[in-house]
């Protein structure tokens, strides 16, 4: 990987490259298969949370990709002047890299995390969207915490199958956890964590409408959609990630 262009939000560097850019580092990091390169995205709750979970705080540190992913990390980096670059949303990641694989004439994937039926129509769409790459392996982990024996055989499927890019669908923080303990295990160029991705590209939840995506209202899309899930996000993280980065990163620097 070449050297990175970030900036630092609550200790955790995000990078500040465009969208084409990541995709090209991703793309080039599929030459060495000795060095996963982790991909995972930023928000305000994941960012909040890893203030509070060590484990958290280092997985991210250790990631050599951090997107911003959430409008309000973008938005508030603005009032405390720190310097970001566009948002990147885990959809984008997925779709660019993958078409940027397509063109390339050839890619070996791999997709662990979510549910059975989510898998089975995520690997539908993929062979038929994309033909040129190959897709080596599905696999849906076992629900709630899994034992040493259980994770060994996890990792010995997914390097048996060889693939260049394993994609990591489960809710943060577990991802992001599960690949810092498991990256120099797996023999694997590229890992990236898209939790709600898996998702998305199946179908099993709908993407807010373009409009309100490009309004920064995804959130309330979600919301709506979830709100026993994401108001806890939206209503006790994300304050505390305004207060954190106006203490940290706004009234420290007046001071």
């Amino acid at each position: 990987m070449t050297s990175r262009n970030t900036a630092q939000v609550l200790g955790i560097s995000i990078d500040r490259d465009c969208l084409d850019a990541i995709t090209a580092r991703t793309v080039a990091a599929l030459q060495d298969m000795d060095k996963a390169t982790v991909f995972a995205c930023a928000n305000p709750h994941s960012l909040v949370a890893a203030q509070q979970d060590a484990v958290f705080h280092s997985a991210l540190t250790q990631a050599d990709i951090v997107v911003a992913d959430g409008v309000g990390i973008t938005a508030l980096a603005k009032v405390a002047r720190v310097v970001l670059g566009p948002r990147i949303t885990g959809i984008d990641y997925f779709l660019t890299v993958t078409r940027a694989l397509q063109q390339r004439g050839y890619g070996r994937v791999f997709f662990f995390g979510s549910s059975q039926h989510v898998l089975d129509l995520i690997a539908a769409r993929f062979k038929h969207e994309y033909p040129e790459l190959e897709l080596v392996g599905v696999l849906s982990p076992p629900f709630g915490p899994w034992s040493v024996a259980q994770n060994d055989d996890m990792l010995a499927r997914i390097n048996a199958a060889r693939p260049d890019v394993l994609w990591v669908g489960m809710t943060a923080p577990k991802q992001e956890k599960w690949v810092q303990e498991n990256r120099e295990k797996l023999k694997v160029a590229v890992i990236a964590s898209i939790g709600a991705v898996f998702d998305f590209y199946a179908g099993t939840y709908p993407r807010a409408p373009q409009w309100l995506c490009s309004l920064g209202l995804e959130w309330l899309f979600r919301l709506i959609k979830e709100p026993r899930r994401m108001w806890r996000r939206n209503f006790i993280s994300t304050p505390k990630f305004v207060a954190l980065v106006l203490l940290r990163h706004t009234f420290a620097h007046r001071a």
